[in-house]
């Protein structure tokens, strides 16, 4: 079992930036120009090493490796993107790796690239790559390729020491299981199970009883062997289930006009764990988004533009509208989900003005933001 901390440490430690290895300070999949990058250096990782695992590291400096991390980042719909815009695509996880140095919520992104030995080729034009075009590193770049083209094993034994020098063990797991619920959630409640004899998963957050139901909010679930966070979130919540072959997490959002917020359930994410020292995830999106009066959405879609517009220009606002700010992510939201394209782009608009106007209306917006990437990319 690859303790994914240690294989990122080595990652850095050994090796600049090579035809199985690429580092990023962010990457960008909201955005059509950040989501081209990112394909190309997929296809391109992919071509690179057809029979072994190729890696991107993301939340890390580019000059001097230091590792200033990302938000957390959800994935479950990410395989979604590469076979859409893929030929031949490769198998994709992005897993969310925490670091103790890092402050709470970030954490160092790793793309995991599992070629099907087929040469991947970008399928349909996307910002300024054309449908068709081959990718290969040379070196610490991904270049286009339109002749000769051959896929060679050059990197699979570096690769497997990588891999094997990453490997976990008890004390590292002990560690890892200590750190988590006496150091870094000593405020909340948490918990572990092991599964399967193998695996040692430990969950915490804030717990409320709803009749006979067990809630958790500002949830943070980690798979201790790996070094993996699986689910963070600081407003969303959740409820818990699990038995000895699985962990079952299902999601919820608030969601609501105004006062009027309900709970919507969003994601079922079952964990299965094998014998074999294998897990499979499986998520189902089962979101059902809440549908409103159009004349109502139309007034509060331009009372929040107008809202904006005063932010920009510096301007103060009114009780009424500080209220309404509190609850714009989620009605511009709601807007999306009832036909109001514009809604997105204005989340766009508002991001830089929240994160210095209120931090927390800030968080709630990325909070928006990643409801509607999974729902997007469902």
């Amino acid at each position: 079992m690859i303790n994914k901390r240690l294989l990122v440490k080595n990652l850095l430690a050994h090796n600049d930036e090579n035809s199985f290895y690429d580092k990023k300070r962010f990457i960008n999949i909201g955005k059509r120009e950040g989501k081209a990058k990112f394909l190309k250096h997929v296809c391109a990782l992919a071509n690179s090493n057809p029979n072994n695992n190729s890696f991107i590291v993301v939340g890390v400096e580019d000059e001097d490796n230091k590792i200033v991390g990302v938000d957390f980042f959800d994935d479950s719909k990410i395989q979604n993107l590469v076979n859409a815009y893929l030929d031949n695509p490769p198998l994709i996880s992005y897993e969310n790796i925490p670091f103790p140095h890092l402050p709470e919520g970030k954490v160092v992104g790793l793309v995991t690239i599992s070629s099907n030995g087929q040469v991947c080729a970008l399928r349909r034009n996307i910002w300024k790559y054309y449908g068709g075009a081959v990718f290969f590193r040379d070196g610490s770049i991904s270049m286009p390729k339109a002749f000769g083209i051959v896929l060679k094993d050059i990197n699979s034994d570096t690769v497997a020491t990588l891999e094997q020098h990453a490997r976990n063990n008890i004390e590292l797991t002990l560690d890892g299981v200590i750190d988590f619920i006496n150091n870094r959630h000593k405020d909340l409640i948490s918990n572990y199970k092991v599964f399967k004899e193998q695996f040692v998963l430990c969950w915490a957050g804030n717990q409320k009883k709803v009749k006979s139901e067990v809630f958790y909010s500002r949830v943070d679930i980690e798979l201790i062997n790996e070094q993996v966070k699986l689910f963070y979130s600081a407003l969303d919540e959740i409820s818990i289930d699990f038995n000895d072959e699985s962990f079952t997490i299902m999601e919820y959002v608030k969601l609501g006009l105004g006062n009027q917020q309900k709970y919507y359930p969003l994601e079922k994410v079952d964990i299965f764990f094998s014998d074999n020292g294998t897990y499979q995830i499986q998520s189902d999106l089962i979101f059902e988004p809440p549908q409103y009066d159009k004349k109502t959405l139309y007034h509060i879609f331009n009372s929040n533009k107008a809202i904006l517009q005063k932010i920009k220009k510096g301007e103060s606002l009114k009780r009424s509208e500080e209220l309404d700010l509190e609850h714009l992510p989620a009605t511009y939201l709601i807007c999306y989900f009832n036909g109001f394209e514009e809604a997105k782009d204005l989340m766009e608009t508002a991001r830089p003005l929240l994160k210095k106007y209120d931090i927390n209306i800030y968080e709630s917006l990325k909070e928006s933001f990643r409801i509607l990437r999974k729902v997007k990319y469902s």
